[in-house]
């Protein structure tokens, strides 16, 4: 059996457990934190295909001997030596996983990260170049400790559940990627949160999708490559933004993109009415730009109820700050929620449906 220990956008819980049942049959869910979760499968990592995953990696070991609120690992004027006692144990033990040692040919060199709770943090010189020795000697990769080929991460975590323990996991790291603060572009989303979007619209082949706020292109970026959409539709005002999208969606096969460079007020005059079957979007929060919160979302939903068929639903992500409940009009129904944290910010995923249209009043 193999062991991954997995992370997230933190408060997709409930979504990531449901993928994970769906796709791996024989999958044990051991420990199911906020932003994490470890399982294990005899499915390999090549055959994993999750794209609602921040990273992915092989676990290796695990110290697991910590209540819920113990303070032994935790860092302060004598935690840290607690820390490295806890490294030197792991790291001495005999370990005869072939996880350290299995390596593809493309990767070369590795260094250690050391992390508190998901926050980086330092241990004593010495203790780090025996553990880069240990590593080196079972997987013959060379230690680059500033632009390596993979790392290997000992993480301290804290496990809140009623009966969890607190937990020190050796791991090696398979997802290598550049951070995407550094990639994506200002207010872009990232990858794993525009699949479990799309994920969530439960698209089928024939729907016709559209984004009126697509800025840079990623959710039907991700609707077309995971989930064979044939129809999207996609505006934005932006036309920095919406050049790069049509760029991007240029020289690909897909007759059914559709772009348009504009307001998104004035969709109704390009898009026939009652004939989109699903909205996913990102509309703007006002955190780049300056706007009237009660009259956009107003307008916005009256647009969506005009283009949308009864019975059609919207995935939609917006600030957490009940502005948006408060705008929703009575032909639409909230069917759920999902709080989210997304880059430091208090977010929420929301699914409505759409009954009918029969005027623009605000619910009680």
């Amino acid at each position: 059996m193999n062991q991954f220990y997995a992370s997230f956008i933190p408060g997709l819980q409930n979504i990531i457990v449901q993928v994970i049942k769906e796709r791996l049959a024989d999958v044990i869910i051991h420990k199911l934190l906020d932003g994490a979760v470890l399982f294990e499968t005899k499915t390999s990592y090549d055959k994993l295909n999750f794209f609602c995953f921040n990273n992915i990696f092989a676990m290796i070991s695990i110290a697991e001997e910590f209540h819920t609120g113990s303070s032994n690992l935790r860092f302060g004027r004598h935690g840290e030596n607690i820390f490295i006692k806890y490294i030197n144990e792991l790291l001495n033990d005999k370990i005869k996983n072939k996880v350290i040692a299995n390596n593809s040919k493309k990767i070369k060199t590795f260094r250690i990260v050391i992390s508190n709770e998901n926050v980086p943090a330092a241990i004593d010189e010495k203790l780090r170049v025996e553990a880069e020795k240990f590593i080196s000697r079972l997987s013959g990769l060379k230690v680059n400790r500033t632009l390596p080929d993979t790392e290997f991460w000992f993480l301290y975590r804290r496990d809140d559940s009623p009966k969890g323990q607190d937990f020190l996991i050796f791991m090696k790291r398979l997802t290598i990627r550049p951070s995407w603060e550094k990639t994506l572009h200002k207010g872009e989303l990232p990858p794993p949160l525009t699949w479990i979007l799309c994920y969530l619209a439960s698209p089928v082949y024939s729907d016709t999708i559209l984004d009126p706020f697509c800025g840079y292109g990623s959710i039907p970026d991700a609707a077309f490559k995971y989930f064979h959409i044939k129809n999207f539709i996609t505006c934005d005002n932006n036309k920095e933004a919406a050049k790069y999208t049509g760029v991007k969606f240029k020289n690909r096969k897909n007759s059914g993109f559709i772009l348009y460079n504009m307001d998104f007020c004035r969709l109704p005059s390009v898009i026939k009415e009652k004939s989109i079957d699903v909205i996913i979007t990102d509309p703007p929060w006002g955190h780049y730009s300056d706007i009237n919160t009660g009259a956009f979302l107003k307008e916005m939903f009256e647009i969506f109820g005009k283009l949308l068929k009864d019975g059609g639903k919207i995935i939609l992500l917006y600030a957490n700050d009940n502005s948006l409940v408060k705008a929703i009009p009575s032909f639409f129904e909230l069917k759920s929620s999902i709080p989210v944290l997304l880059s430091g910010k208090k977010a929420v995923i929301f699914i409505l449906e759409k009954t009918s249209h029969r005027g623009t009043e605000a619910q009680s």
